[in-house]
């Protein structure tokens, strides 16, 4: 995609080179004997004038890509008639054709560099062949009256060498460049991501005075109600329901408190098969996880192990088990799988046939305050993250709409204890 600014970048760097080639010829008449035809003179005419068509057409602001491929195709036959009235081949304007190439691979693409230089040869090569058969006439009278054919051969592969190495050096510099500036994209993303943990943080603190105290004196009190008074079913399901709301609205407050206060975590080997089958158990009790829904995979097989904080391995599978529930509700199947190898650590995967991401869910996955929390991910992503960072790890996130959702946890090494089984 071009930007806007690209456009006017070309436009203001032909407007300072041709200016630059107005000062020059000046300075070359009236300092040396060197006589420049006035057609010179016209050329730079009619660039100036070329530039100002260019510059209407940004302001238009349409069919941007076809406006540079147009600056850049009649810059170059421009620059042709340049080598041409300013001595031909003994001139040296034919440098000019590289400021074509840069600006090709810098605005529009590698591939752009690699065309902008062959049609430069293209150019220059029928320039060359052309005065060398007799077709174009040599202008000026110090010109010789032939050229020789190796010194046309010379010409045309010294030409086409420089033009295409310039392409090359572009492309590898505007490359790398792109590439920082993704890497710079992401580290403002994740900069952002952890000002908003920061937000939560605070707003967890205050929300965990405020709310838990008298949720927890509340949820006492109606079990105690439930417990000493005789109620009938649809009494004793509205005390349950009471019950059951408060502890959700309990474990959310309790994952925000998990996001910036972590604490100090006993570590231990542990067995992420028993893991997942107790988060299964969990999710069977509550109600979430029936018999719409199937759960595969190679874990209860794959006899993988791991050192760590068992607290923090059950928060993290009972979110992204739970987000693949939610994200079925007509019923799907979840894949989980464990592999461990000697120079990754280990990887887990979580998989799901559900509605999965655009990608727009997908900017603000990892996010702790968004809308949309009815998706089921909300802050139980970012939970996971914090938890998969605390271990130096890396998460990533396969989906798209409408075909499911693939997880993929990968975690280190050093986690590792030493007498942990391994089975490749």
């Amino acid at each position: 995609m071009i930007k806007r600014k690209d456009i006017l970048w070309l436009i203001l760097l032909r407007l300072i080179i041709v200016t630059t080639l107005v000062v020059s010829a000046v300075i070359i008449q009236y300092s040396t004997s060197t006589f420049l035809s006035t057609l010179f003179y016209y050329l730079i005419i009619f660039a100036y004038i070329l530039s100002v068509v260019y510059i209407l057409l940004y302001l238009w602001g349409k069919h941007q890509t076809f406006q540079v491929c147009l600056q850049i195709f009649f810059d170059l036959l421009l620059i042709t008639a340049f080598v041409y009235f300013s001595s031909g081949l003994k001139g040296s304007f034919y440098f000019l054709y590289v400021f074509e190439i840069i600006g090709a691979s810098i605005v529009l693409s590698k591939r752009a560099a690699y065309l902008t230089a062959a049609l430069s040869g293209v150019f220059f090569g029928v320039l060359v062949n052309g005065m060398h058969l007799g077709f174009i006439p040599y202008f000026g009278y110090d010109q010789p009256t032939e050229l020789s054919p190796g010194l046309v051969v010379n010409n045309i592969v010294i030409s086409w060498s420089v033009f295409f190495l310039v392409a090359f050096l572009m492309n590898y510099m505007t490359e790398g460049l792109r590439r920082t500036a993704e890497k710079l994209r992401l580290a403002e993303k994740e900069l952002d991501i952890k000002k908003r943990l920061v937000i939560a943080g605070e707003f967890s603190a205050h929300l965990a005075h405020e709310i838990r105290n008298p949720l927890a004196a509340i949820s006492g009190s109606v079990q105690v109600l439930r417990e000493g008074l005789v109620l009938d079913r649809e009494q004793k399901d509205l005390m349950d329901n009471i019950v059951d709301q408060s502890q959700r609205v309990s474990h959310s407050i309790e994952q925000f408190l998990s996001l910036v206060s972590p604490g100090k975590h006993t570590f231990s080997d542990i067995d992420l098969a028993s893991v997942v089958d107790e988060t299964l158990l969990l999710l069977e009790g509550s109600g979430e996880l029936d018999q719409k829904f199937r759960v595969d995979g190679n874990y209860r097989t794959s006899d993988v192990s791991y050192y760590g904080n068992v607290n923090q391995f059950k928060q993290m599978f009972w979110n992204l088990i739970r987000n693949a529930v939610r994200a079925m509700p007509d019923g799907g199947t979840i894949i989980i799988d464990f592999e461990q190898h000697r120079k990754n650590g280990i990887q887990l995967r979580i998989a799901d046939t559900g509605n999965g991401m655009d990608v727009e869910e997908r900017k603000t996955l990892f996010e702790p305050i968004q809308t949309g929390l009815e998706s089921g991910r909300g802050i139980g992503m970012a939970v996971v993250r914090r938890i998969v960072d605390d271990y130096n790890g890396k998460i990533e996130v396969l989906s798209e709409s409408q075909r499911g959702t693939d997880v993929f946890i990968t975690l280190p090494h050093q986690h590792i204890k030493s007498n942990s089984r391994v089975r490749l």
